[in-house]
């Protein structure tokens, strides 16, 4: 310290601090010191290792030290209510307010964003950790103070599963200074949590530094998962059921990071640490937070192919970060030398990647199981049934906002009661939950997402079908309505009607949302249906010689009309573009086929327009695509032409809060599966032997095809009905097989056996041919259809847990017997349920044009005009009333809606918005007299057509 002597000194190591702080800020310089001159400044010592007595002698030098009443500039006599140093160094800063005094935590925000200058130095980007508005019930906090900008972020327990602070017998926030603002845990959060981070605009390419401070949940969610594993040791399973808007890549990177570091009695518990995710994106924010913390090069690797996947493992690496696609390739190419080390595997959206095969590739690296060594054939069926357990030498930690059954049964926790007995259910079986949550009502109560159903508008759909059968037929009555409106609603007619309602709407409502940025998607059904949504949302476009574009997204090639389309093809960019260019104008709706339904985070997306089937975590995955929270984005929604929203309702409330599984997969379903397939006759058990002999011992593939193909042959052989029961509880078999494999603590190489035979044969099986529903669609032509919206609706969750059941199996031998049924006593019941009376007719026309010219009639400024004003001023008032009352009765009158103010730019379409206004001024002022209804009609049809 000989360099600080002198005054001067003193001063110019000053400011060098000064400008170190404003540059690098007061993480980088606590972290790594200040070097001045010739020196090198340790302005904080880091928490000590177990037994290491110098750097425990240093920690304890470290000064944490509070001031109150801090008075922070020269510009004015402004004070904090406190302040928290370190060596000398801010911090935090705190407002504190009282109920008792009629203040709160929204006070202490408004003082900071009105009367605390940010130009102030205290006050400077990353010159203080975090700044606390803090009252007797909730905290909020801000890391970045901008005036009136300044983004404030809960800092609360949560309560119930929402927003807040549980009682306890003191203040609500009290964990404040109990939890967090002791020298311990401020320490571990300086050291093990905060950080800067650069995001990037992909618009404009203007880089953005942010400043993280954890969040609580994220706090309690990784010390738990660390206190649990150094307890318990490897071999165990965690699941977090963590929603959208928690900030799981971080919690993710800050666990993975000190899992390595986690040791027991000096000794690593965890020898590589495997972050595997199906999310590229989060590949990279995970390997860049890991950064601010580790030299990543000794450290951390991150795969670009499956060899180099496996060459990180060989290297020991600490942590491994992959794509679950890279995963699954490992297997071919694993080492025996695996199962002596130790993993700890972090599964990111843990229901979607956990599937039978990749927990088969998964576990027989990190096992160091290979199935494909010079074994005889039951020796090579053991080593699969083992590598298909869950490792004994890997702990897993499964995030995600949306856990299925089998999810929560492979990695939850057993529930049990205060005393630590277990909570059965009635038949005996277990019940199981998260280890830790933070729920969607959570999320959306603190503002981190946006709640989807607050504006969802069902579509009631209308069908006019007509037989074209001259003779009678018969059909399966119970099969019949789900065929025909499965028909129906993807007919060129019915996709042009709702094509127009997606436009009018994207017009009207969505351009202009978050500031004129938003973006709309279409989901629809499969691939066909997207194409024919691509080219009529395009000529809805065209015709009103808009700027705006379309983009479509699908997987594979498409024969759509005699030629072959991708995606690439539609756009005219390449598939790896969409993302990117969907940002950018003239782009606004992306038409998707499956694809960009899970793990698509776009901020700007406001609206989706649905038309597909969808139910519980389809429906919550496919929704949730619109809950990212952007600048000026207030609210979403949605326009469904399928779902009812019970539905909807009863999909979320599963995942709302916390989610539990009532029951256990019961493996004797499994031998009423067999049974089931064994009846249909399809093979033998030669043939499972045969078979899985062959293809393990990698016997010729002719033969292998051979063998397999006798058995297909069988198989179509069956009825439509048989081949789709069969291929069903096939798939059943397999899913449920891999499933239990890794929990149970033995199976059966004949279960084994079967599933190498059925995955082999599902995959040549052909689809099973519905006869029935290509039969009644050629016998019938869809004539008229519309779609009608329905008042739009805000669903309201209800506030109780999500129960979900064990994974059905199909167990069912028999085929009911189809009631039959004429065509035509068939399409009757259907419009019954699904036709509209409204449909144009005579009367409908008479009756729709009576009420509008009752409607305009009884218009106080049409009657104040007839009794004051001149025949032109009473004609202008007329029309103005006649479109108002159009407006007013488009639900019921939908026909002469469009043909009045759908077709205004037609020269037909303006010929009939005369007529219609000159007989109804007629009626009203002039003569009586109403067209005949021949007439009525011939004009709305024509304008229709």
């Amino acid at each position: 310290f000989c360099l600080l002597e002198s005054p001067l000194e003193k001063k110019k190591f000053l400011d060098r601090l000064d400008s170190q702080l404003s540059d690098k800020g007061v993480i980088e310089i606590l972290r790594n010191g200040l070097s001045h001159k010739h020196a090198k400044f340790e302005l904080y010592q880091f928490k000590p290792s177990e037994g290491n007595k110098t750097s425990a002698k240093m920690y304890a030098k470290n000064i944490f030290s509070i001031t109150r009443q801090l008075h922070y500039s020269n510009n004015n006599n402004n004070s904090l209510d406190i302040v928290i140093f370190l060596n000398g160094l801010p911090l935090i800063t705190m407002e504190l307010k009282n109920h008792f005094t009629r203040q709160s935590t929204s006070d202490a925000v408004r003082q900071y964003m009105n009367d605390r200058d940010a130009r102030e130095k205290i006050f400077n980007f990353k010159r203080c950790l975090v700044h606390f508005a803090v009252d007797d019930e909730t905290i909020m906090m801000c890391t970045k103070l901008a005036g009136k900008e300044s983004r404030f972020m809960p800092f609360n327990k949560g309560y119930n599963d929402g927003t807040g602070n549980p009682p306890n017998d003191g203040i609500k926030t009290d964990y404040l200074w109990k939890e967090i603002l002791t020298k311990e845990e401020l320490s571990n959060i300086l050291e093990n949590y905060v950080q800067i981070i650069t995001e990037e605009n992909d618009r404009n390419k203007k880089q953005t530094a942010i400043q993280i401070f954890p969040r609580y949940h994220q706090l309690k969610v990784v010390k738990m998962l660390l206190t649990v594993s150094a307890k318990e040791g490897v071999g165990h399973r965690y699941l977090i059921q963590h929603s959208a808007g928690s900030g799981k890549s971080n919690s993710i990177a800050w666990l993975a990071r000190q899992l390595v570091a986690l040791r027991d009695n000096d000794k690593k518990i965890f020898d590589t640490v495997l972050v595997v995710t199906d999310r590229i994106n989060l590949d990279k924010q995970i390997r860049n937070t890991i950064k601010q913390f580790t030299q990543v090069s000794s450290t951390v690797g991150w795969a670009s192919s499956s060899s180099e996947l496996n060459t990180l493992l060989e290297q020991g690496k600490s942590i491994v970060i992959t794509i679950v696609h890279k995963f699954q390739e490992v297997a071919r190419t694993i080492n025996e030398s695996y199962k002596n080390r130790n993993f700890a595997i972090i599964i990111d959206e843990a229901h979607s990647s956990q599937n039978g095969s990749l927990a088969l590739k998964m576990n027989q690296v990190v096992s160091g199981i290979n199935p494909d060594a010079e074994e005889d054939l039951e020796d090579k069926i053991n080593a699969i049934i083992e590598g298909k357990r869950v490792a004994e030498n890997a702990s897993y930690f499964a995030f995600t906002a949306t856990p299925k059954n089998k999810t929560l049964e492979l990695f939850g926790k057993v529930m049990t009661d205060k005393n630590g007995r277990l909570i059965l259910n009635e038949d005996g079986t277990r019940r199981y939950e998260p280890h830790d949550i933070y729920s969607m009502k959570q999320a959306i109560e603190e503002g981190f997402i946006l709640d989807v159903l607050r504006n969802y508008t069902p579509y009631q759909s209308y069908y006019r079908i007509v037989k074209t059968a001259v003779e009678e037929k018969y059909f399966d009555k119970k099969s019949a309505n789900s065929l025909l409106r499965r028909y129906a609603d993807k007919e060129p007619l019915a996709i042009k009607e709702k094509a127009e309602i997606i436009v009018e709407h994207f017009y009207n409502v969505v351009r202009r949302k978050i500031q004129s940025k938003a973006r709309a998607m279409v989901v629809t059904s499969g691939i066909k249906n997207a194409i024919d949504y691509y080219f009529a949302i395009t000529n809805e476009f065209n015709k009103r010689k808009s700027q705006f574009k379309v983009v479509i997204a699908f997987s594979g090639e498409y024969e759509y009309y005699d030629e072959i389309y991708t995606e690439a093809k539609l756009n005219g960019f390449p598939s790896s573009k969409i993302e990117s260019t969907f940002r950018e104008e003239p782009y606004r709706i992306l038409v998707v086929a499956d694809k960009f339904q899970t793990g698509y985070d776009e901020p700007l997306l406001q609206t989706m327009y649905v038309d597909k089937k969808l139910s519980d975590i389809k429906a919550v995955q496919t929704l949730s695509r619109l809950n990212r929270c952007a600048p000026h984005k207030t609210d979403t929604c949605i326009l469904d032409f399928v779902n009812e929203p019970y539905d909807i309702k009863k999909s979320f409330e599963n995942y709302y809060k916390t989610t539990l599984l009532f029951g256990e997969t019961d493996p004797n379903r499994l031998n009423e599966l067999i049974t089931s397939i064994t009846l249909m006759e399809v093979y033998s058990s030669s043939d499972v032997e045969t078979v899985v002999d062959w293809y393990l011992n990698n016997e010729d593939r002719n033969k292998l095809d051979s063998a397999i193909n006798k058995c297909v042959e069988k198989y179509n052989e069956l009825d439509t009905d048989d081949q789709i029961q069969f291929k069903r509880n096939a798939k059943a078999f397999i899913r449920t097989y891999n499933f239990l494999a890794a929990i149970m603590p033995r199976s059966s190489s004949a279960w084994e056996k079967l599933s190498i035979f059925l995955t082999l044969l599902v995959t040549k099986l052909p689809q099973p041919k519905n006869d029935k529903e290509e039969s009644i669609i050629e016998n019938v032509n869809l004539e008229n259809y519309r779609a009608v919206a329905q008042e739009t609706l805000s669903i309201v969750l209800e506030n109780e847990n999500g129960i979900v059941k064990p994974a059905s199996i199909p167990t069912d031998v028999s085929i009911p017997v189809p009631e039959q049924d004429t065509l035509t006593h068939i399409l009757n019941e259907f419009h019954k349920l699904f036709g509209d009376k409204q449909w144009t007719n005579h009367e409908t026309v008479d009756s729709q044009i009576k009420e509008i010219f009752h409607i305009a009639q009884k218009d106080s400024r049409v009657q104040n005009a007839i009794l004051n004003s001149d025949e032109q001023n009473v004609r202008s008032e007329i029309e103005r009333a006649v479109s108002d009352a159009i407006n007013l009765t488009l639900k019921t009158g939908r026909e002469i809606y469009m043909a009045y103010n759908g077709e205004k730019r037609n020269k037909l379409g303006q010929q009939f918005n005369s007529w219609l206004n000159g007989i109804i001024f007629q009626e009203i002022y002039v003569t009586p007299k109403f067209p005949d209804s021949d007439s009525a009609l011939q004009k709305v049809e024509s304008v229709s057509e």
